[in-house]
Protein backbone atom coordinates (compact mmCIF):
# COMPACT_ATOMS: atom_id res chain seq x y z
CA UNK A 1 0.00 0.00 0.00
CA UNK A 2 0.81 3.49 -0.75
CA UNK A 3 1.04 6.00 2.22
CA UNK A 4 -2.12 8.36 0.46
CA UNK A 5 -3.92 4.76 0.48
CA UNK A 6 -2.86 4.58 4.00
CA UNK A 7 -3.97 8.14 4.86
CA UNK A 8 -7.15 7.75 2.68
CA UNK A 9 -8.53 5.00 4.89
CA UNK A 10 -7.42 6.47 8.04
CA UNK A 11 -8.90 9.72 7.36
CA UNK A 12 -12.10 7.40 6.00
CA UNK A 13 -12.39 6.40 9.71
CA UNK A 14 -11.97 9.68 11.72
CA UNK A 15 -16.07 10.73 10.99
CA UNK A 16 -17.26 7.24 12.17
CA UNK A 17 -14.84 7.65 15.47
CA UNK A 18 -15.46 10.94 16.36
CA UNK A 19 -19.33 10.47 16.18
CA UNK A 20 -18.91 7.56 18.16
CA UNK A 21 -16.42 9.56 20.66
CA UNK A 22 -19.54 12.40 20.80
CA UNK A 23 -22.05 9.90 21.07
CA UNK A 24 -20.47 8.32 23.92
CA UNK A 25 -19.78 11.48 25.86
CA UNK A 26 -23.36 12.84 25.09
CA UNK A 27 -24.44 9.19 26.50
CA UNK A 28 -22.31 9.72 29.50
CA UNK A 29 -23.68 12.96 30.74
CA UNK A 30 -26.91 12.16 30.23
CA UNK A 31 -26.56 8.75 32.47
CA UNK A 32 -25.10 11.41 35.82
CA UNK A 33 -28.30 13.17 34.77
CA UNK A 34 -30.21 10.22 35.36
CA UNK A 35 -28.11 8.97 38.04
CA UNK A 36 -28.82 12.54 40.00
CA UNK A 37 -32.49 12.62 39.76
CA UNK A 38 -32.16 8.86 41.02
CA UNK A 39 -30.44 10.00 43.82
CA UNK A 40 -32.92 12.80 44.58
CA UNK A 41 -36.29 9.68 44.17
CA UNK A 42 -34.30 7.71 46.84
CA UNK A 43 -33.75 10.69 49.24
CA UNK A 44 -37.11 11.58 49.44
CA UNK A 45 -38.31 7.78 48.77
CA UNK A 46 -35.95 7.40 52.16
CA UNK A 47 -37.84 10.25 53.66
CA UNK A 48 -41.04 9.43 53.19
CA UNK A 49 -40.43 5.59 54.49
CA UNK A 50 -39.08 6.65 57.23
CA UNK A 51 -42.57 8.80 58.36
CA UNK A 52 -44.26 5.96 57.46
CA UNK A 53 -42.30 3.57 59.54
CA UNK A 54 -43.05 6.10 62.63
CA UNK A 55 -46.27 6.20 62.22
CA UNK A 56 -46.54 3.01 61.99
CA UNK A 57 -44.74 2.55 65.05
CA UNK A 58 -47.42 5.14 66.98
CA UNK A 59 -50.19 3.14 65.68
CA UNK A 60 -49.00 -0.73 66.95
CA UNK A 61 -48.26 1.08 70.78
CA UNK A 62 -51.62 2.65 70.29
CA UNK A 63 -53.14 -0.86 69.44
CA UNK A 64 -51.11 -2.36 72.17
CA UNK A 65 -52.27 0.00 74.71
CA UNK A 66 -55.80 -0.55 73.58
CA UNK A 67 -55.46 -4.48 73.81
CA UNK A 68 -54.12 -4.27 77.26
CA UNK A 69 -56.98 -1.74 78.07
CA UNK A 70 -59.37 -4.30 77.00
CA UNK A 71 -57.85 -7.13 78.43
CA UNK A 72 -57.56 -5.75 81.71
CA UNK A 73 -60.84 -4.75 81.10
CA UNK A 74 -61.90 -8.48 80.89
CA UNK A 75 -59.74 -9.72 83.11
CA UNK A 76 -61.76 -7.17 85.81
CA UNK A 77 -65.24 -9.03 84.17
CA UNK A 78 -63.94 -12.65 85.08
CA UNK A 79 -63.06 -11.63 88.40
CA UNK A 80 -66.29 -10.58 89.20
CA UNK A 81 -67.67 -13.51 88.19
CA UNK A 82 -65.87 -16.18 89.72
CA UNK A 83 -66.10 -14.18 93.43
CA UNK A 84 -69.85 -13.88 92.12
CA UNK A 85 -69.79 -18.01 91.87
CA UNK A 86 -67.39 -18.34 94.82
CA UNK A 87 -69.70 -16.77 96.80
CA UNK A 88 -72.72 -19.36 96.27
Amino acid sequence: MVNSQIYTALLAGIPTMLTVLIGILINNSRLGDVNARLSDMNSGLNGRIDDLHSHMDARFNDMQAMWRSELHRVEEVLDARLKHLEER
